[in-house]
């Protein structure tokens, strides 16, 4: 599979919006397996994920509403603005504190994006299943280095071990912290 960054963002995240739109109102309380947040603060986390690359490019924006049509449009914008030229390789902060490409962070984001659609997909009590494309992608760029740095700066919880010939969605999954 085809690795540009862009497309990898934007497929994880239109992704989660779908997910986003099987939230009931009354589900927005639930809790997710990311203990400190419910589902609204979850989506909020998600959507806010298109707002921290336009910040990154440098582009004003409003955040994004966490119902499946912002979430989509917010996307939208952001692949938009990726698309231009030179912008995947302008600089910005990672979450993490340390300094990458914006093509770097649109894939972090990518990341973040899928497996977060697992939180929110287990919270809601709906089919959990990742597209297993994008998980091998997944694995494949980020294992084992990147929930690393992510615990090391607080932001990803201890890894869970997991069976040697687990699926790419089991080993990433574990990896970042959730129990499969």
């Amino acid at each position: 599979m085809e690795q540009d960054p862009i497309v990898l963002f934007e497929r994880a995240a239109d992704g989660a919006a779908a997910m986003a739109g099987k939230v009931s109102d009354v589900q927005r309380g639930t809790p997710t397996p990311c203990t400190e947040w419910d589902v609204a603060a979850l989506l909020e986390h998600m959507v806010g994920g298109t707002g921290y690359l336009l910040g990154a490019l440098g582009v004003d924006h409003e955040p994004g509403g966490i119902d499946e049509v912002s979430y989509r449009a917010s996307v939208a914008r952001c692949v938009e603005e990726l698309r231009r030229p030179g912008a995947l390789e302008r600089r910005c902060m990672s979450p993490a504190g340390f300094e990458w490409s914006i093509g770097e962070a649109a894939a972090g984001t990518f990341m973040d994006q899928l497996v977060h659609t697992w939180d929110l997909a287990t919270a809601i009590g709906q089919d959990a299943t990742l597209d297993p494309e994008l998980a091998e992608v997944c694995v494949a760029m980020f294992l084992p280095q990147m929930p690393e740095i992510g615990r090391q700066a607080g932001i990803v919880g201890p890894e869970v071990t997991v069976p040697a010939d687990a699926s790419a969605q089991d080993r990433l999954l574990g990896a970042m912290g959730r129990r499969p």
